[in-house]
């Protein structure tokens, strides 16, 4: 019974002092990153005295004194220090970083050319010695010391340091070899590398980070071709949006390894999803010409047909989709394997074809196989969606919420919110809408979050100072008719807003709204006269920039006029900086004036 007391003694003792001294080392850097250096000497000496092994605690003290200009501690803290540990060769640093804040630099030289004297002895030394000289921004010497010690002895691998010191240096370029070093020696750091790399590298494909990196995978795979070489190629291809690039760079990773089909999947869905439609079909025929797998062949024939319906101009080409899928379901059946295809004829009838019963139809026969709970939630989704388009709006109502409790937290229940929140405000009930996207301004999908915001702003804009909502309710019966296919009808709609309320915020909506469905119809000239009208309205305004880039587009690719598209794009470089398409303006405006994009 005794000892039992003793030992419980024993363990609260051990919890408390570990907690309290946790406590403290947390105050001692609170203080330090307070830039109170004399409280945080106090805690910090207090727990080095009691833990002399805690490199930290030393290394805090150390600096705590150096930045009080306390010299004469700091220096009988490192002799001290040293006695304790002979072996920690990075004090030489420390002695002589020492030595440098007091101005005595030629003393401070001797003991950095002793350190890397001892790197000279024993190149194993280097990391530790090279990292002292990082933390104390003695970047030149870390780099000498990291160097040094790899050409002493090739086994050692200091690159990942060595491209570290670089980079504080923003010498980019040797930063760039010296990860692709590392990458020749071991590629297991290819997500490591690729990570630190992202951190300088932008969409913009002029931008120098990008140009320099390119050139130098360019040149290593000329002298050594390397597969990680392709991949990050590939990569930077992707980041800026050169999708045929890329294709180039996983092609040949493909030829040298079958396994690469899936690298090839995944850059078809990336072009599709940016409506690079021309490349993304490219990619899928390749891979539907290259594979006999089952999966890969089900995958390019789903997007194949996906970019059929967005491109199709007329009902000829849906006709002809219609029996591309009928003839997928003869050759493949409709099972588990070809859900995707299922689901995808389903939206195809419902929003292409103008038959959502017979899209329902096609769900409910689907639904009967045995299904994943998130694939059945998705399939409920789809289904909520063409009640909606028959304008069973409780009904849809009742499907979104279901899946939103059943899949919490994940995408598909914020999807979910998103879309009561849009049948909401298709219903007229815009304060239940704004409350669900309130919440959706801070989904983890930036998708989802910019179109709650957009939403959420159309509803506060035209809500505020009012309490009747006559206006915003034809605007959401405009957004429905949209959505229906009504195009039409969602046209008229539109022109009555523009008509009765002049000079209200929903004005340039209604117009921008009403553009963009002339473009659907190709009444390129009609859309042409409204996004010059929003800009006329407000040049300022919040959908100014919008207006400004699609007329460049409708120049540049419909109206077949380079000169005015050369200027709505100079217009976004000039005018609107913090646009979200300022990098795709500057491609588009260079490419226009002749330059070489690379």
């Amino acid at each position: 019974m005794y000892n039992e007391m003793i030992n419980k003694f024993i363990v609260i003792f051990l919890l408390t002092s570990t907690i309290c001294i946790g406590q403290s080392e947390q105050l001692g850097y609170n203080y330090f990153r307070g830039g109170e250096y004399e409280k945080a000497a106090a805690v910090f000496k207090e727990l080095y005295e009691k833990n002399k092994v805690r490199q930290d605690y030393f290394k805090h003290l150390l600096n705590c004194y150096q930045l009080t200009q306390q010299f004469k501690k700091a220096t009988a803290l490192i002799e001290s220090h040293s006695a304790l540990y002979p072996n920690q060769l990075n004090l030489w640093v420390e002695k002589g970083y020492n030595q440098q804040l007091q101005n005595n630099n030629e003393e401070a030289k001797k003991y950095y050319e002793k350190a890397l004297e001892l790197v000279s002895e024993n190149p194993f030394t280097g990391g530790n010695i090279g990292r002292a000289f990082a933390k104390n921004h003695l970047i030149d010497y870390a780099i000498a010391t990291y160097k040094k010690a790899m050409s002493l002895n090739p086994e050692i691998n200091y690159h990942i340091y060595l491209a570290q010191a670089y980079g504080e240096k923003a010498d980019i370029k040797n930063m760039f070899n010296s990860y692709l070093d590392l990458l020749m020696v071991d590629e297991s750091y290819f997500s490591t590398i690729q990570r630190y790399i992202g951190q300088f590298i932008t969409e913009d494909n002029t931008e120098q980070n990008n140009s320099i990196f390119r050139k130098l995978l360019l040149s290593r795979l000329q002298k050594k071709p390397l597969h990680a070489y392709n991949k990050l190629l590939s990569w930077l291809y992707i980041q800026q949006r050169d999708y045929e690039k890329a294709f180039t760079q996983e092609k040949a990773l493909f030829k040298r390894d079958a396994a690469g089909i899936e690298r090839l999947q995944k850059l078809g869905s990336i072009a599709f999803e940016n409506k690079d439609y021309d490349i993304a079909k490219e990619i899928f025929q390749y891979i539907l010409e290259s594979t006999n797998r089952p999966e890969p062949i089900f995958d390019a024939n789903y997007y194949l047909l996906k970019i059929g319906i967005n491109t199709a101009s007329n009902k000829k080409d849906f006709t002809a989709i219609d029996e591309k899928f009928k003839s997928l379901f003869n050759q493949f059946g409709r099972d588990i394997n070809t859900y995707n295809l299922q689901l995808a004829y389903a939206d195809f009838l419902c929003f292409s074809m103008g038959r959502p019963q017979d899209a329902i139809d096609v769900l409910q026969e689907t639904k009967k196989l045995n299904l994943s709970q998130l694939d059945r939630a998705a399939l409920q989704l789809k289904l909520a969606d063409y009640l909606v388009f028959t304008n069973q709006f409780n009904q849809a109502l009742i499907l979104y919420t279901q899946i939103q409790k059943r899949q919490k937290n994940s995408p598909l229940a914020q999807e979910a919110r998103f879309k009561v929140a849009k049948t909401s405000y298709y219903k007229g009930d815009f304060k239940w809408a704004m409350t669900q996207l309130k919440v959706l301004k801070k989904s983890t999908s930036q998708l989802i979050a910019n179109d709650a915001l957009e939403l959420f702003l159309i509803i506060s804009d035209n809500m505020a100072g009012d309490t009747v909502y006559t206006h915003l309710e034809k605007f959401a019966k405009a957004d429905l008719l949209a959505y229906q296919q009504k195009n039409a009808a969602a046209i008229d709609t539109l022109q009555t807003i523009i008509d009765q309320y002049k000079g209200r915020a929903i004005e340039d909506e209604a117009l921008f709204k009403q553009a963009q469905l002339f473009e659907k119809v190709r009444k390129y000239n009609n859309a042409e006269e409204n996004y010059l009208q929003v800009l006329t309205l407000d040049k300022s305004g919040i959908l100014a920039d919008n207006a400004v880039y699609h007329l460049g587009r409708l120049y540049e690719e419909k109206l077949n006029n380079p000169e005015k598209a050369k200027k709505m794009y100079e217009d976004i470089i000039f005018n609107y900086p913090a646009s979200i398409y300022l990098i795709d303006a500057r491609k588009r405006y260079r490419k226009l004036r002749g330059d070489v994009v690379n």
